[in-house]
Order: structure tokens, then sequence, then C-alpha cells
């Protein structure tokens, strides 16, 4: 297992560096100037703008800047925001804790009620429970995000002000921010209504992003579980006296996780670049609104940097699930 996940690292090279080119070539083909766009608004003159082209490097042919965006990246440098004339490293790194817990709180929810769900279901064959968890999956599935993210604020923030329509936390609710996870930093410094604060702001988006994957893992798991119940192991153990409660937990469930993990490690990785839209409208200080924001500023070593982290996010989930396939399936040999 140790071999084969050195050999998907050395491999990681090759999948950044065409990741890296392909960014650079699309922003290089977006419509925009944004060293016009920096300069919005002010009186500009020609010798002003030839001036930031040639502090930014934008004066040089595009392949000497990938050339050159290549060489300072090698060394850790992910260039400087042209939006928010920061590091582009530390501006991800501020927006990370943010996103993180958007998608963990997410992917709890999604799993927490997909699994059991798909579970009943399965066990309910052809029932009126799994007739209606099949119809709440297929709605799950076909209804966009952004359109539930709506209807959801419309219900319970505005016509019943249960819940925030936007943002992470409020003004008035003084946190002393320790990790920059709100939810942790209000447990370590015991502050229950930063964390009663935090938990509502989270209720719409986590339940709309984790909607999507709490619909496709319920049917995962429902036809995982279909396929396990008809094998003969399970009537074997039922032929023995086992009771019912111990065939599922010890027999089905175990032999219907690894496909239902491989789905959710795959879900798992796509989180984060789902989270695009729904951090959009409810304003969400994450890296899927900070995406955004570069594209609109045409701010390329921002934007770059956000793709390659999106793109190490995406093998790291890989990887997770193909060691954890392991440990659910010992007889799975890596090569």
């Amino acid at each position: 297992m140790l071999t084969y996940v050195l050999r998907r690292l050395v491999l990681l090279g090759p999948v950044l560096l065409g990741i890296s080119l392909l960014t650079f070539t699309l922003m290089q083909l977006i419509p925009g100037d944004p060293v016009l766009i920096m300069l919005q608004g002010e009186g500009r003159s020609a010798e002003d703008v030839a001036r930031i082209r040639a502090q930014w490097g934008l004066d040089q042919p595009a392949a000497v800047q990938y050339v050159s965006y290549l060489s300072r990246l090698v060394t850790g440098d992910f260039g400087r925001s042209f939006m928010l004339q920061r590091p582009v490293l530390g501006v991800i790194l501020e927006s990370l804790p943010a996103t993180i817990e958007l998608a963990g709180v997410s992917l709890v929810v999604a799993v927490g009620i997909s699994v059991p769900l798909g579970i009943v279901s399965a066990i309910n064959h052809r029932g009126a429970f799994d007739r209606l968890a099949t119809l709440v999956a297929v709605l799950g599935i076909s209804m966009p995000g952004f359109w539930i993210g709506l209807l959801l604020v419309l219900a319970f923030s505005v016509t019943l002000g249960w819940l925030p329509a936007s943002g992470r936390l409020e003004y008035r609710v003084g946190l002393q921010q320790v990790t920059g996870f709100y939810l942790l930093d209000s447990v370590l410094t015991g502050n229950v209504e930063a964390l009663a604060n935090a938990l509502a702001h989270l209720a719409i988006p986590a339940l709309v992003l984790g909607s999507a994957m709490g619909a496709v893992t319920t049917r995962m798991v429902r036809s995982s579980m279909l396929e396990v119940i008809r094998q003969d192991y399970v009537v074997c153990a039922r032929s023995k006296g086992l009771a019912e409660r111990v065939v599922i937990t010890s027999h089905m469930i175990r032999n219907a996780l690894p496909p239902v993990v491989t789905i959710i490690g795959i879900q798992a990785g796509t989180i984060l670049g789902g989270a695009v839209i729904i951090e959009t409208i409810f304003a969400w200080p994450g890296i899927g609104r900070l995406t955004v924001q570069a594209i609109s500023a045409r701010d390329y070593f921002l934007l770059q940097g956000i793709v390659l982290f999106f793109a190490l996010t995406r093998v790291f989930f890989n990887v997770l699930t193909d060691v954890l396939y392991g440990v659910l399936d010992p007889r799975i040999r890596f090569s």
C-alpha cells in the first residue's frame, strides 16, 4: 500500500503540470484585461497601463509568462493576487477554513442521512418506505442546488425567520479566532452563543450542498445492499438462526460498504468545487466565492492557485478512497 501511495504521489507532478497549463491557457483566452480592471474608475493613462503590465510581467509573451510562473511555483511561490495585492497562498489559506467547515458539515449531513436511509430502503424493498426514499433521492438529484437554496431561504429565513439567509457569523457575536474554524473556535473558547450562531448560519448551505450528494449516496447504498441481500452467505447466516440485526450489521453492511466508499470519496473530492455556487448564493467567505471573484477580476495567479488546490484535494480523496478499500476488504491488493 505504501508503494502504491508513493507511486500516486509521483504521478501527481505531471497531473498538476497539465492542469496548470490548461488553466493558464484558458485564462489567456478569456476576454478582459486584468490591468484595465484594476485601474477601473481611475484616471488611467497609457503610461500607467504599460507600467503595471511590466510590473506584473504581463507584457511578456504567454510562453515566457508560463515558464516564469512554473519556476516560481516550484519554490512554493504561487504569485500575488491582482485583485487583493497579496500573496496567493496566504489568500487561499485564509479562505480555506470556511470552505472546509461548510464541506465537512455537508458531508456529515449527507452521509448521516443517506446511509441509514439507503439501508432501511433496501431492507424494505418495494415497500412504502422504499418508494418514498427512492422518490426523495430522485428529487434530490434532479433539483438544482441553487434552486433548493433559494426555496429554503424563502421558507426558513424570509417567511419564518428561523435561520439567517447569508454570511458565516453575525457581527454582534464576538468570537476569538484561534484556528479559523468557527465551530471549533467556539468550542475551544467556550463561546456557546457563537457556536449556536455559527450552526444556524451553516444549516441551510450545508443542507443544500449535501442534498445532491446524499441523494446519490442513498441510491448507491440501496443498490449495494440489494445486491448483498441476494448472496449465499446472507442466506446461510439466516439459516443458522442468527438474529436479523446481526445478519444486517455483520454480513450485509460490511460487504456493501466498498462501492459506497467509492462514491463518497468521489463526491467528497468534488464537494469543494460544488461549493462555488452555494458560497456565492449565501455570501459564504470561502474558496468558492473567492473563485468567482477571481474570475470576474481576471486574477490569473489567484485562479490558478485555486484550481491547483482543487486538483490536490481531488487526488488526496482518490488516494484516501483506495486506502480505505484495502482496509475494508483485505483481499484487495495494490499494484
